[in-house]
């Protein structure tokens, strides 16, 4: 299911899974990977996070791909959880990114926590592109523009939802790594970005959330 809406003359649609689809290109856009979380904190001792996270990230990704084939893949920067963690990721997971990045073009933006270039990896790096009139980088700037880093989420029946946050000038994406959590669209730095608009939650049916506006959610899917 997805959310379909028009973005500074660019028809775009939510998907359920937290992906960005632009049908006219076909163009596949996720933010915040994360690959390689739990090898990067156990390497420097944080908490343990199960290990395969990377193979969840995976069977999500394949799944969209397998629906909409995509021509380009754009990786919205934290592809991985750092640069070490490209080097040191497990195997599968790399023969599986090499796999899916044959039949499209890659694009990895560069993030705050992989500023550089993923040594190994299928694709290009970049720092950021346009899309017409829309910037697509990893942390919002000059707007309009399409980004990723603060992970959004709503709270919603009891329970915290990555969300795509939708406002004037610009589109954050909710992280699709596993394991990435979220930060709360009420927080100081996300109404800094958007203080009006929509948060429109992932899950089977998209569900749509005005924001700076006190009324109740409502569904929208297609």
């Amino acid at each position: 299911m997805s959310y379909g809406f028009d973005f500074h003359g660019l028809r775009l649609e939510a998907r359920g899974s937290g992906a960005l689809w632009w049908p006219e290109g076909r163009w596949l856009i996720v933010a915040d990977l994360h690959f390689g979380k739990s090898e990067r904190m156990a390497r420097r001792g944080g908490s343990l996070l199960p290990p395969y996270e990377g193979q969840a990230t995976l069977d999500r990704l394949e799944a969209e791909i397998a629906e909409l084939h995509p021509t380009t893949i754009i990786s919205l920067g934290d592809g991985f959880d750092d640069l070490a963690a490209v080097q040191a990721l497990d195997g599968m997971v790399a023969a599986r990114l090499v796999a899916l990045a044959r039949h499209c073009d890659w694009v990895w933006i560069g993030g705050n926590h992989d500023p550089g270039a993923p040594l190994g990896m299928p694709g290009r790096a970049l720092d950021s592109l346009h899309l017409g009139p829309v910037a697509l980088r990893h942390e919002a700037g000059q707007g309009p523009d399409i980004s990723g880093h603060y992970h959004p989420a709503v709270r919603l029946a009891g329970e915290r939802r990555r969300a795509f946050l939708l406002g004037a000038e610009h589109l954050i994406l909710p992280a699709f790594g596993a394991y990435t959590g979220g930060l709360i669209c009420d927080d100081p730095a996300l109404v800094a970005l958007v203080p009006r608009g929509l948060a429109i939650a992932c899950g089977p049916r998209p569900v749509v959330m005005p924001l700076g506006i006190a009324t109740r959610p409502r569904r929208g899917w297609r």
